[in-house]
């Protein structure tokens, strides 16, 4: 369904600001774009960090955060939410708090604990349990990768039969959806990349080809954001099973695609191909 001429739809980004570009909001607004929405962001992480890695990392007060999403919310025609590095205990609560006062809408939530490179937490250790039992309830999906499912399920993810116990396990939250990335399983688990995806009482394996390549920076971020932006492109039309994962599989294809056009930005870190 396209908008109405002159209705845009918006989806927001709650993250933090990568200065390098290839992760948080920034990587966020750019899979908006694909998707073919008007993208917004309130920021919830202050980093300092570049294709290299990533240095340090300071949360945004809640209060400041709350206002920022606040405003948008209010006044701009937001179909679908992004939820990514939050730093603080409580900015989880925060933030679960205020996606309880939007129950229709909805919400994609990323899991950034650590960086691929470099030090410092996007998600404090402590906030971990608000995570699970504040903010995973609300999401209408949740994607975690092989180490965010462990910390939050409490069992190591290191074979697709694990990822689907995760997955299992994570829709004991609340959380509608629950994907479990398989690109973190490594090259022990074949040419094929296999995701698992629990919705509706069932797990359905989305399998992909294996690429052969160093690290990219920015690929959770975008993945999750493309699902949301999608969702966002389609608002009007509900979210029920079907529509999510037709928005999950288009998600894939794009950010699949990306992969293969990484590009070289300078040092560290190759970065998605949407240019």
């Amino acid at each position: 369904m396209k908008p109405a001429v002159g209705q845009t739809p918006c989806a927001l980004s709650i993250g933090g600001l990568d200065p390098g570009g290839g992760a948080g909001i920034a990587a966020d607004l750019r899979a908006f774009t694909a998707a073919g929405v008007f993208g917004c962001a309130a920021l919830a992480v202050v980093t300092v960090q570049s294709t290299a890695g990533l240095r340090s990392v300071r949360a945004i007060p809640a209060r400041e955060l709350v206002a920022q999403a606040s405003e948008v919310l209010r006044h701009q025609r937001v179909r679908a939410v992004k939820v990514g590095a939050l730093g603080s205990e409580a900015n989880v609560r925060a933030v679960a708090r205020l996606l309880g006062r939007h129950p229709g809408l909805p919400v994609v939530v990323d899991t950034p604990m650590l960086p691929t490179r470099g030090k410092g937490r996007l998600l404090a250790e402590r906030a971990l349990a608000a995570l699970r039992d504040e903010l995973l309830p609300r999401a209408t999906l949740v994607t975690v990768n092989a180490d965010e499912a462990h910390a939050l399920a409490g069992e190591p993810v290191r074979t697709v039969g694990e990822a689907h116990d995760a997955a299992r396990a994570l829709m004991k939250t609340g959380a509608r959806a629950v994907l479990v990335k398989g690109g973190h399983l490594g090259p022990a688990s074949g040419p094929t990349a296999v995701d698992v995806l629990a919705i509706g009482g069932e797990v359905v394996e989305l399998r992909a080809r294996r690429l052969a390549m160093g690290d990219v920076h920015g690929t959770g971020c975008t993945l999750a954001s493309l699902i949301a932006g999608c969702l966002a492109a389609r608002a009007g039309t509900g979210v029920d099973a079907e529509g999510l994962v037709a928005a999950i599989r288009w998600a894939k294809r794009v950010h699949h695609a990306a992969l293969t056009r990484a590009v070289d930005v300078g040092g560290g870190m190759r970065v998605l191909g949407f240019l």
